[in-house]
């Protein structure tokens, strides 16, 4: 669990990087596929936000719960994998 200092900081370092993507149009000059995969990670979190769902996890949050776990081979998992792997459905 991170300390109430730890989120503040998380949430003035979101809202920097939002900033600076909007002025700079960084997202905009990436990858499609990059693009595309960050649209769907930010849908899936919005939707557990507004639904208060807590699956389905995406792939970098059932990563670092198996990081936490010491699950061996996790670097090399899929999200499915993972979500097998760590008994969430």
């Amino acid at each position: 669990m991170a300390t109430a200092k730890q989120v503040q900081a998380a949430r003035r370092n979101v809202k920097s990087a939002q900033k600076a993507a909007r002025s700079k149009k960084t997202i905009a000059h990436m990858d499609k596929a990059i693009r595309t995969a960050l649209g769907k990670q930010g849908a899936a979190v919005a939707r557990r936000k507004r639904t208060g769902g807590t699956s389905p996890k995406t792939r970098a949050e059932l990563y670092e719960i198996a990081k936490r776990r010491d699950l061996p081979g996790r670097s090399t998992m899929g999200r499915d994998e993972l979500a097998r792997a760590l008994g969430v459905r």
